[in-house]
């Protein structure tokens, strides 16, 4: 029977709780409680019940009752060591503290009570835990912590580390928004399941408790499930959506819309995922590009007309030192620049051709070094943004997000709103954990869609290619009123085979561009994970796919069977 389980999801879920252990046959246990915080209020709800008798009223509640429904949960099932069998001693035990509710719970038991902290906080029960939560708020009252991001959690940690010294400390620390997770350093079992989708049916448990998170409804949500047992995998996609793991003795986590945003050890702090996003300073490269376009056709074609955005964009970030493009059927040609900025050659043909090549060459120097050089320190926006009239005018383009149905828009835009709040509202870690998370957490496979699959279909299914990531994190940015448009362009991949794991360096690539205040447009590129820096060449930029394409065309009489390949070449430049 797991005596602990805590989860946290990256947007509101409404799972239903078996307690097998209220059954006939079953052992029952001294009490049980379930901790949640109903439509993401800092107030909390408790479920709970000392000394409860078979199938009781509260277990169906927990069960079937569509109200239990938070991103964030505490389940406790209890076996008295201290106190008696009544609501004062049945946890998760609640307290109010800087206008939100805390909850928390605590598998084992210590050898004796914790010497008590002055403070507000005093104990109504008799039991250890309610001793310990309350002598961790006062503590947080005297150093003015109103929620668990303000807390020194190296100052915790070494609080934690004495009461673990008196007993057995595997417990959740929850304010309602972040989750915080110790493993008892004397070696009481804790497992962290990490939640992955796409799942469209996920339930696991053992013989006295499952947990099913899709009974009322399945939405697509990472989450990270906590238990002092490795609960098995139920009916549906449990095994491959749910995976486990134990955490090492001493291990601290804080767990914020689904995701480890901190962990320390033993060992001390380990690297953040946030200190990771931030690039290094690279420098400036010069390439050049090759791109080769061949169409062909089984019948001839009479007459058509082409649109080519081929050639490399030159500005302050990337200087064009030379460009040639040639076509290989006759054709009347003139060049122009569209309303995005993008340099665009239009050909009208009306020779018949059955093949026709397109080849662009070109040289470009990159000299994106530092994408994060203008300095957190000086530039610091926070969600949301707010736009002057003027600005607003001009950045409408990038600010609508794809007409797709109101529910779908209103699902991502909560996905899109748990990266806001795992980050504290800062613009941007929330922009560079979105990206990072889009690259970590969805497939690239090829084939599995196409030119009309949505941002949503993306999201639901978690896999896709370089323009399905794309189109993901516009809608997601745009929804979260940051503006974004749609690149063009190649990516340089190092020689073959240096870099196996660096996606889309064959073909044209696409990324997105987000309009920074006071900063302006900086490329990021989820389908790598990375900020675009020199090893991206930009052609042309749009709202969508459809205003950056590199090539487009419309056949007026003839034509049939059409096939197209692609050829891209991108290498360092070699002075002759």
């Amino acid at each position: 029977m797991p005596n602990l389980l805590a989860m946290s999801f990256e947007g509101e879920l409404a799972p239903s709780f078996t307690l097998h252990c209220l059954e006939e046959g079953h052992t029952l246990p001294d009490g049980w409680g379930l901790g949640y915080y109903p439509a993401g209020e800092p107030s909390a709800a408790i479920l709970k019940e000392p000394a409860p008798p078979q199938a009781s009223i509260r277990s169906q509640l927990a069960l079937a009752w569509e109200q239990v429904a938070s991103s964030v949960f505490v389940l406790h099932i209890r076996a008295a060591t201290w106190g008696a069998l009544s609501d004062a001693n049945t946890q998760p035990f609640s307290r109010t503290w800087g206008r939100r509710d805390w909850l928390m719970a605590h598998a084992g038991s210590l050898d004796r009570k914790p010497t008590e902290v002055p403070g507000p906080f005093e104990a109504v029960g008799s039991t250890d835990t309610e001793a310990i939560f309350c002598a961790l708020l006062n503590r947080f009252v005297e150093r003015g912590w109103r929620s668990l991001a303000e807390v020194d959690l190296a100052q915790l940690t070494e609080w934690i580390n004495g009461l673990n010294e008196i007993g057995e400390l595997t417990l959740c620390l929850t304010d309602g928004r972040d989750l915080l997770v110790h493993a008892d350093r004397r070696g009481a079992p804790l497992h962290l399941g990490t939640l992955s989708p796409p799942y469209e049916k996920i339930a696991f448990g053992d013989v006295d408790l499952e947990v099913d998170l899709t009974r009322r409804g399945a939405k697509s949500r990472k989450g990270a499930v906590v238990c002092t047992d490795e609960l098995a995998p139920g009916d549906g996609d449990a095994t491959r959506a749910l995976a486990w793991r134990r955490l090492a003795p001493g291990t601290l986590l804080v767990i914020r819309e689904g995701a480890v945003v901190v962990e320390h050890s033993t060992g001390g702090e380990l690297e953040t995922p946030r200190a990771k996003r931030r690039p290094a300073r690279a420098e400036p490269r010069t390439f050049d590009v090759v791109h080769r376009t061949t169409y062909k056709y089984t019948k001839a074609v009479e007459r058509s007309s082409h649109v080519f955005r081929l050639t490399p964009l030159h500005d302050r970030m990337q200087s064009l030192r030379e460009h040639t493009l040639t076509i290989s059927v006759p054709a009347q040609g003139r060049d122009y620049e569209d309303v995005f900025g993008n340099r665009v050659h239009r050909i009208a043909i009306e020779t018949p051709y059955d093949e026709m090549v397109i080849e662009a060459k070109s040289v470009v120097e990159v000299n994106d070094v530092d994408p994060l050089g203008f300095g957190p320190l000086r530039v610091h926006s926070t969600i949301p943004l707010v736009w002057m009239p003027w600005q607003r005018q001009v950045l409408d383009p990038f600010l609508l997000p794809p007409e797709l149905p109101e529910s779908e828009l209103a699902e991502l835009a909560e996905y899109a709103m748990s990266f806001v709040n795992r980050n504290d509202y800062d613009l941007l870690d929330t922009l560079l954990d979105m990206n990072q998370t889009i690259f970590r957490e969805y497939a690239y496979q090829q084939g599995t869609t196409n030119n009309y699959t949505t941002a949503f279909e993306t999201y639901c299914n978690r896999r896709g290619v370089c323009q399905d990531f794309t189109n993901l994190m516009i809608c997601l940015a745009r929804l979260l009123g940051v503006p974004a448009r749609y690149v063009c362009g190649y990516v340089y991949t190092g020689p073959k085979s240096e870099d196996a794991n660096h996606r889309q360096g064959e073909a044209s690539h696409a990324w997105v561009q987000l309009y920074l205040p006071q900063v302006g447009w900086k490329g990021f590129d989820p389908t790598n994970g990375i900020l675009t820096q020199t090893d991206h060449v930009r052609t042309a930029v749009g709202r969508n796919r459809l205003d950056a394409t590199p090539t487009s065309g419309t056949i007026y009489v003839g034509g049939g069977g059409e096939t197209l390949s692609v050829d891209v070449i991108v290498e360092p430049h070699v002075k002759s």
